[in-house]
């Protein structure tokens, strides 16, 4: 093998990744590596891909289920940040494209490349997540891709694709472009690129109609420092978490998400997004924060998880301020360790129940009732200190006729 005389590229199985295994070897003449990873996204067998992309004339083939390393490196991350761009999105795709890079890059290394390539087109977010996530582990490694880079369009690969007769089946093309993984599924393009078009119901697939529940299902979910542990009592690790609340919560339609969302290249798009699992888990894990985060470091981790999945979403995973960040928030959750009850109906998760032996919820100082332990009476010095700077400046502005009239409304 002579180094640096190869490409490691981004396989799928599909037919712009098999189809450009062949054309990256005559465009550059070097060797693909093809490289892919399982991240709960369902469909064909990792052993199937592999043997295709051989076929396909890739020199090696890497498979990887990554499923267990996802759920417990990357989606319990976005757990703990409660991480909802724009207030709604769980950041199904933003989670995983740092998690197949770091695959890419160590394939690469291994192998002798000094290029990765993928299959991202020139519009989107992804094509930014994989090269800044590449150049940010190894700034040594260049980024290609021939959709973008090569012109490479449906019908060109087709053609090609028949020509070089690649072991690729051509079915009927769905209207939308969709990725999904066990944290999520996205969906976009076709019909929906028109925003009055409301979706329609051959758009879902992780989610049952919400309109048409079974009976509500009730759950507890204990946590231990912020991560899901036991469901209704029994042992999970987190992919086994997110596996049975995507099926909970999917059968009650919990999780959908139609939202005109501001992408990281300047444009807005049409999205919509299912996860189940992952709403519902976040929804459970908030609440259980509410019990066990000290007020002003509360308030400080709720801009900080608007910060964080900001910066996740715009390729920042392995940045500085994620690094950062991230070392916030895994102290927060050293003591968000309890259990969570919770009612999943129609469309919604709600909370009925909390226990925690951490929890800063006191009963004693929180009940109406005899045996409150709170000194009202401490109330009043309180209050005189901590209304005194507004005292003093509504005296200077009455001294300056600038006081606050009856109606409330300044003089």
């Amino acid at each position: 093998m002579t180094e640096n005389n190869r490409i490691v590229l981004a396989y799928s199985g599909g037919l712009d990744t098999s189809v450009s295994i062949p054309y990256l070897k005559e465009r550059t003449g070097k060797d693909v590596v093809a490289v892919s990873l399982d991240v709960g996204q369902g469909g064909e067998r990792l052993q199937t891909i592999r043997q295709r992309a051989l076929d396909c004339g890739a020199v090696e083939s890497v498979v990887v289920d990554a499923r267990d390393e996802f759920a417990r490196d990357y989606c319990m991350l976005a757990l703990k940040a409660n991480a909802m761009y724009e207030g709604v999105y769980p950041l199904v795709s933003a989670i995983s494209r740092p998690l197949i890079t770091k695959h890419l890059v160590q394939a690469a290394h291994q192998y002798g490349a000094d290029t990765i390539a993928h299959g991202c087109t020139g519009k989107g977010n992804d094509q930014v997540r994989f090269e800044v996530s590449i150049m940010s582990i190894d700034p040594s490694l260049k980024a290609i891709s021939p959709i973008r880079d090569l012109g490479l369009m449906r019908d060109v690969e087709i053609a090609y694709a028949k020509e070089h007769r690649l072991p690729i089946e051509q079915t009927e093309e769905s209207p939308y472009s969709i990725d999904q993984n066990v944290w999520g599924r996205a969906i976009e393009t076709g019909y929906l690129e028109d925003p009055w078009n409301g979706p329609t119901k051959d758009v879902y697939s992780y989610t049952d109609d919400p309109a048409f529940p079974p009976v509500e299902d009730e759950v507890t979910i204990d946590f231990e420092q912020g991560i899901p542990v036991r469901i209704d009592g029994r042992a999970v690790t987190p992919l086994e978490a997110i596996e049975e609340m995507n099926r909970r919560a999917g059968a009650q339609g919990i999780g959908r998400v139609d939202l005109i969302e501001d992408r990281l290249v300047g444009i807005k798009s049409r999205e919509l997004y299912e996860a189940p699992g992952a709403v519902a888990l976040i929804t459970a894990h908030q609440e259980l924060e509410n019990c066990c985060l000290e007020r002003e470091q509360h308030r400080i981790k709720r801009d900080i998880d608007k910060r964080w999945g900001e910066l996740v979403y715009d390729a920042q995973w392995y940045s500085p301020a994620v690094r950062s960040l991230n070392a916030f928030i895994e102290e927060t959750q050293r003591y968000v360790s309890g259990r969570i009850r919770m009612v999943m109906h129609g469309g919604r998760a709600v909370v009925t129940g909390r226990h925690s032996d951490s929890s800063l919820y006191d009963y004693s100082l929180a009940t109406y009732e005899s045996g409150d332990s709170f000194d009202q009476n401490a109330s009043n010095g309180f209050i005189a200190i901590y209304g005194l700077a507004d005292k003093v400046a509504a005296a200077r502005d009455m001294r300056f006729g600038n006081g606050i009239a009856q109606d409330g409304q300044e003089q």
